[in-house]
């Protein structure tokens, strides 16, 4: 699982300008099943959210297609972690450590 942090790097008027792109982005890689929450960071300079991927590098590939990316007004800092306790609700994405 990825905690993917974004961080504005431009005014916010820059991102706004953006905003239906990446709403587009977003809901494609929620339809896609990558995506499974996300949300502006209060205060607003970027936002969260949390993916399930094969590998960092499928995440890699995703977060370069970002309008937010592709326009540089945000930069990206991604967690992987595993989780191995969820809420009833998200037992489906429950992971085991490796090996």
């Amino acid at each position: 699982m990825f905690i993917l942090e974004l961080t504005y790097t431009a005014p916010v008027s820059a991102v706004d300008d953006l905003l239906e792109a990446h709403v587009a982005w977003l809901d494609a890689q929620y339809e896609a099943g990558v995506f499974i929450a996300s949300g502006r960071k209060n205060p607003r300079d970027g936002g969260v959210i949390i993916a399930v991927a094969r590998d960092r590098a499928e995440i890699e590939r995703i977060v370069a297609e970002d309008p937010f990316t592709v326009a540089e007004v945000c930069a990206y800092r991604i967690t992987e972690f595993y989780a191995t306790k969820t809420a009833p609700a998200l037992a489906t994405y429950r992971e085991q450590l490796p090996a």
